[in-house]
């Protein structure tokens, strides 16, 4: 039998910005409608995303 084990998520840096107007993002997996106010994620391998606001803030906090 398998045995559960705990993982945390490394820590990566990534590039980002907030849209001011709605936008397509072509992502990995597709085709997806960023709203304004929506953040745009740039990945570490270049790849790009958009993120609501309240997901952004809970998962990202900024470096200086």
């Amino acid at each position: 039998m398998n045995q559960m084990k705990k993982y945390r998520k490394k820590p990566v840096i990534i590039e980002a910005y907030q849209t001011d107007k709605e936008k397509i993002i072509h992502t990995l997996e597709g085709d997806m409608k960023a709203s304004v106010g929506d953040y745009i994620i740039t990945g570490v391998d270049g790849e790009q995303y958009p993120c609501k606001p309240d997901i952004f803030k809970k998962t990202y906090e900024p470096i200086d």
